[in-house]
């Protein structure tokens, strides 16, 4: 199988990128990979080329760039001749680092959409208490949405966690500021009735914020500005809280000494909490995967990406969302 990246997407773009890359082709065997942007700043850092060619273009998107401007007028653009590398059937999946709205937009205008999904959703994994982690379907691909979106997005994130994350039977909630049946505003609502009248996926009805690092389900619901909302308060909370233990802990010889002692329990903990360790965000809906590497991605998190891509492809993830989505309309039809 053929990945496509985007080298010079990301704060540290090309060195983690490449690096990142040269690590998952020495653990993959099956994998081949398409570095994409300036040959002679990513042959720095390329020492192995097994299995790894480049398509050179010294033009990038940056993320000052507006997104859709960017993507129609920067054709040579890395992130774009990433792009075209999956429309055209020469790579099976793309990954970029680099700017979000930007990789969004050259997910729909050169990947194209899933037929029958109206919008695509930006998907990423949290971390869990238990280690299991949730996924959540919309972080900011679409701030705006009808109950259908939140229903699509339940079943593509069902279809997920069962294919690629081995969950037999993922548990979808639905974000709320409750969990009774009659809470939210009208979106909820409809949201609601849709998931409760199907057995397209296992729904476990609504779930609050304060819940979803305990791992009350497998897989979260909402719009893209609440997501886009509850992604940043995790974010933000985690390293603040870490910001604030660091304090403490150098105040003076015996918190330092102390310090000394907890470090490897602490390291642990970090790491449990460290998204990069499950992948990128997934960008679902589209006609083939797509995943956002965050921003700040070092080698580690690169190589989780392509982990992730690797088997979104194996276990034809695309494909199963198109029949679940084909049955789906053909129910509707038959049923109307």
């Amino acid at each position: 199988m053929k990945i496509a990246i985007d080298a010079m997407g990301g704060d540290h773009a090309p060195k983690s990128i490449v690096e990142g890359v040269m690590k998952a082709i020495e653990h993959f065997s099956d994998i081949s990979v398409t570095l994409v942007g300036n040959e002679t700043e990513i042959n720095k850092y390329l020492h192995n080329k097994t299995n790894i060619t480049v398509i050179h273009t010294e033009e990038t998107i940056t993320g000052e760039d507006e997104p859709v401007r960017a993507v129609r007028r920067k054709k040579d653009a890395s992130m774009v001749l990433m792009a075209k590398e999956v429309k055209e059937g020469r790579a099976d999946a793309c990954i970029s680092a680099g700017n979000t709205g930007a990789l969004m937009t050259a997910g729909l205008l050169i990947v194209g959409r899933i037929k029958g999904i109206e919008r695509p959703a930006l998907s990423p994994t949290f971390p869990t208490i238990g280690g299991e982690g949730f996924l959540m379907l919309d972080v900011g691909a679409n701030v705006d949405a009808k109950p259908e979106h939140l229903f699509q997005y339940g079943v593509m994130g069902s279809i997920y966690s069962q294919k690629v994350r081995g969950i037999e039977k993922p548990r979808v909630g639905l974000l709320n500021v409750g969990t009774e049946d009659k809470k939210g505003n009208e979106l909820t609502k409809q949201a609601y009735d849709l998931f409760k009248d199907t057995d397209t996926v296992h729904f476990v009805g609504n779930v609050e914020a304060r819940d979803l690092l305990t791992g009350v389900c497998d897989v979260v619901v909402t719009d893209g500005f609440t997501g886009n909302v509850a992604l940043k308060a995790i974010e933000g909370t985690a390293l603040s809280m870490f910001t604030m233990l660091k304090e403490v802990l150098m105040s003076d010889l015996k918190s330092k000494l102390a310090a000394a002692v907890l470090k490897p329990k602490l390291k642990l903990v970090k790491n449990k909490l460290d998204y990069s360790e499950y992948g990128g965000a997934a960008l679902f809906g589209l006609k083939a995967p797509v995943v956002k590497a965050h921003g700040s991605s070092d080698a580690n998190a690169v190589f989780n990406a392509i982990r992730q891509t690797r088997e979104m492809i194996q276990s034809k993830m695309v494909e199963n969302i198109e029949a679940t989505i084909e049955k789906m309309e053909w129910t509707e039809e038959k049923n109307g």
